[in-house]
């Protein structure tokens, strides 16, 4: 089953070319309830507007899980280590929806760069469990962009931290729909592709995560899930800021970028620049 929000911020699952809705305010209440009856209401697919699939509690940003992303960084002697089982909770007001632009905040940074992800989606709160029972808490899949200013990230990682490089407004891209396990199949066995401008800049599959998601949810289950948290598995070799040639791959406003997961969907978003997005020029340059 997907799951949808849409229009005015109706929640609804996809039959066809069309959307059911259901008697829910909020996905995240779809999960808090453990479901939700149909309402008989039906609104074409191609008519509906889809907006960020849902807005959680808490969004568990972890890192360090493909290995390839670590060794890809040593091209560029990256200032620190990319290594595993590094987790920050990211800034829910940051999410945006499928289509919705990224904005350039050129005051901010001169390096705008992007991360395919996977994300699950907690359907139930626990915490303290192991591997074994991770799975049970899996409710859904969606594709997460993980938009990055990297001249920001390179110098606060100088304390070994960083978040503020990921969580400015519309850098956290998600959607374009939840996608329910049975659907899904075997989350280790998924192509994933990311294009700008249709030119392809990450190809990977989910077999090359160092861990399984049982194994990566569980190890952040003492924090204490809730049910509608969203959690990330980390992304891929291809970013911009570790490639031979960042400066001509970096993001900029005009760019489309596509983020493509196998089973689950494509998640589009344009870049725009401060000036069109907010109608008035950038802010003075804030140096970091």
């Amino acid at each position: 089953m997907k799951l949808v929000s849409y229009d005015d911020g109706k929640v609804g699952r996809i039959e066809g070319e069309e959307i059911v809705r259901l008697d829910v305010p909020t996905m995240r209440a779809y999960f808090e309830r453990g479901g939700a009856d149909d309402t008989g209401e039906r609104t074409p697919l191609a008519e509906a507007t889809l907006r960020a699939p849902i807005f959680p509690k808490k969004f568990f940003h972890t890192a360090g899980n493909f290995r390839e992303h670590e060794t890809e960084s040593k091209n560029v002697n990256w200032s620190h280590e990319i290594a595993p089982w590094i987790m920050f909770f990211q800034n829910v007001d940051a999410i945006v929806g499928p289509d919705e632009p990224v904005v350039y905040p050129e005051h901010l940074t001169e390096e705008l760069d992007y991360e395919l992800e996977l994300a699950v989606i907690l359907g139930k709160s626990g915490k303290w469990f192991g591997p074994e029972e991770a799975m049970e808490y899996v409710a859904g899949y969606v594709i997460f962009n993980d938009i990055t200013a990297r001249d920001i990230q390179r110098r606060e990682m100088r304390s070994g931290v960083f978040s503020f490089c990921k969580a400015i407004d519309t850098f956290c891209p998600l959607g374009p729909w939840i996608v329910t396990p049975d659907e899904v199949g075997d989350p280790h066995d998924l192509s994933m592709e990311l294009r700008v401008n249709g030119q392809v800049r990450q190809s990977s599959n989910m077999s090359r995560m160092s861990g399984s998601v049982a194994e990566i949810v569980s190890h952040y289950s003492p924090l204490g899930f809730s049910a509608g948290d969203v959690l990330s598995l980390g992304t891929v070799s291809g970013v911009a800021g570790f490639s031979d040639d960042p400066a001509s791959l970096y993001l900029k406003p005009g760019d489309v970028i596509e983020a493509e997961i196998e089973r689950i969907g494509v998640l589009r978003n344009p870049v725009v620049s401060w000036q069109e997005a907010h109608g008035e020029p950038a802010p003075p340059r804030v140096r970091w």
